[in-house]
């Protein structure tokens, strides 16, 4: 077999054996991270979700910086591998010790969800995938035990997250507990079929065995009661203590801003280059109206779009082809000109999420590629028309250029980036600056040429500006800018906020709303993570003159996988 060029390799060093070394212990501390990885053993187990399991990845933590404390680097790999991982165990310890991580809780990454979440990973090909299913089902109370435990001991340090949110979650954990709930659903829909892999054990549909539906159902049940267990806990407990306040402050955001980014922003020039950046985007936004019919606002051309037949998709199933469709096409496109796409990255499957939460989100490919990278589609309940002007953007987004490459990329560069590069370190402002990138960088390669196309791109561009806005005006509880109001931020005035600049539907902006309250820090990465990423290909392009090749950039860049922005900047920069 001819090697594949774009494949590199180099001799592990001591710094990539101490980085395997961390990986390999939160692998063992982690069973579900090893789902996420697509990676064989113990896929019934869970983490320790409580106080015990936090104290031991601080222990981890700490062992890895001892053992890199006296490492020097080889190379300017080992330079990117030691500068990341100071800067990102150094930061879990901080964050560690002010004891918030105890209390995590909001709509959409906390272990509410996540308990619950694993199981949309694991395969289900085969009666031994179910019996792996039916082992962590029964898994699930011991989970949400270790979880309440963490809540206790975080509010017996008056560590207790907002009101808004732990009603969010009540609703959330009620559904997962009711009768026809998912996990209901998980076991009486149980039957052998196709997966990411050729399983070669029975046909597509079969019936599992007898004694497997049964224990599959008693397991169910036993994780439905879990959740009813949670429910009752923070509606009885948690709730009563919850602070109705939902600003988070200048100390904890600040903290949660170098963990979403890699760097430490100044919060204040942030938020002014937050309005400002929303009021270019706006004024585009008139310009491309203009050119839909001219004369027309905003609003008016968006109507416009919607009424158009030709621009609207009915039902999921329509929706999912329309999505694979725009996927195949991209990686066709973009293939050997702009990117190297090895052939085995370029299947990139496009699904609609088993749960009704609302967003959209990527999963990245196992190891082997044997499962590959996953588009998923949240859909709220209810909702069943889609508009393709409006979410073009988004399947470059979440698949090639944006998260498919950038994930599928270092899972693949196996032979150069030690295993926490690759499958460990995760910076939302990286990933997700890039993913807005991407979306830019197709508008710019003429992909969004279509006026409708360009506006969608623009309407995601203006919903990631205004959540800079939103989000540091009202965590820090900043000056509302005069063309949006008056006085200090507040949720409900963000709220308002938002609906003018997020046109989503109704059950998506609440699920928006509760997310950038309740996961501070988060959503404004990705408009900054965008900002360096153009600053430093722009950079670059003046600094190398004639020779500045895009794809060559593009190719360096993320052949680094994830890293703070900090060592983004430093890599490629310095």
């Amino acid at each position: 077999m001819t090697p594949d060029p774009t494949r590199l390799a180099r001799p592990a060093s001591a710094i990539d054996d101490a980085a395997n070394a961390y990986t390999a212990k939160l692998l063992e501390l982690d069973p579900g991270f090893a789902t996420e990885l697509g990676m064989a053993g113990r896929e019934t187990e869970y983490r320790d979700f409580s106080p015990a399991g936090f104290d031991a990845q601080a222990a981890a933590a700490r062992d890895a910086l001892d053992s890199l404390s006296a490492l020097a680097p080889v190379d300017g790999v080992d330079a990117v591998t030691l500068h990341a991982m100071r800067e990102r165990l150094g930061l879990a310890l901080e964050t560690l010790e002010t004891g918030w991580p105890l209390a995590e809780l909001n709509n959409i990454a906390s272990p509410a969800q996540g308990i619950r979440a694993t199981f949309d990973l694991m395969p289900t090909a085969t009666t031994a995938h179910w019996e792996h299913i039916s082992g962590r089902l029964a898994n699930v109370p011991a989970a949400v035990d270790g979880y309440i435990a963490s809540l206790r001991a975080g509010a017996a340090r008056g560590l207790v997250s907002a009101r808004r949110q732990v009603a969010a979650v009540i609703g959330q954990c009620e559904r997962h507990a009711a009768a026809d709930g998912f996990f209901t659903r998980l076991a009486a829909d149980a039957s052998l079929s196709p997966d990411a892999v050729e399983a070669g054990t029975g046909d597509a549909g079969t019936s599992l065995p007898e004694d497997l539906a049964a224990a599959l159902a008693a397991n169910a049940a036993l994780a439905r009661g879990a959740y009813g267990t949670l429910v009752a806990f923070l509606r009885q407990e948690l709730l009563p203590q919850a602070p109705a306040r939902d600003a988070v402050g200048r100390e904890r955001y600040a903290l949660a801003s170098r963990e979403f980014l890699g760097s430490a922003v100044d919060l204040e020039e942030t938020y002014a280059w937050g309005v400002a950046e929303l009021d270019r985007i706006i004024a585009e936004q008139e310009a491309v109206a203009d050119r839909i019919r001219p004369g027309a606002s905003i609003g008016e051309a968006k109507a416009l779009l919607n009424a158009d037949p030709a621009r609207r998709i009915q039902g999921t199933a329509a929706l999912t082809g329309w999505m694979q469709q725009k996927s195949d096409a991209a990686v066709a496109a973009l293939a050997g000109t702009h990117f190297d796409i090895p052939e085995i990255m370029r299947t990139l499957e496009c699904r609609i999420a088993p749960t009704q939460d609302g967003g959209i989100y990527y999963t990245g490919p196992s190891e082997d590629f044997s499962r590959p990278g996953r588009m998923w589609w949240s859909v709220p309940e209810g909702e069943d028309t889609f508009t393709t002007w409006a979410e073009t953007t988004t399947v470059y987004h979440e698949g090639v250029p944006g998260h498919h490459l950038q994930i599928a990329t270092a899972t693949y560069q196996s032979g150069l980036l030690n295993d926490w590069r690759r499958n460990v370190c995760w910076v939302s402002g990286h990933g997700e600056g890039w993913a807005l990138y991407a979306e830019r960088l197709m508008d710019q390669l003429g992909f969004l040429a279509d006026p409708g196309d360009r506006m969608g791109m623009l309407d995601a561009q203006r919903m990631r500006a205004a959540r800079v806005v939103f989000d540091i005006g009202v965590h820090l509880e900043l000056a509302v800018p005069e063309r949006w109001g008056s006085g200090t931020w507040t949720a409900d005035a963000g709220l308002e906020f938002l609906r003018k600049n997020l046109d989503i539907s109704a059950g998506q902006l609440d699920f928006e709303f509760n997310r950038y309250l309740g996961w501070p820090g988060q959503a404004p990465s990705y408009k900054i993570g965008q900002r360096l990423w153009e600053e430093i290909r722009d950079v670059r392009a003046e600094r190398d003159g004639a020779a500045f090749s895009l794809r060559g950039f593009h190719t360096q860049a993320l052949n680094l996988g994830s890293v703070g922005l900090d060592t983004l900047k430093a890599a490629l920069l310095g």
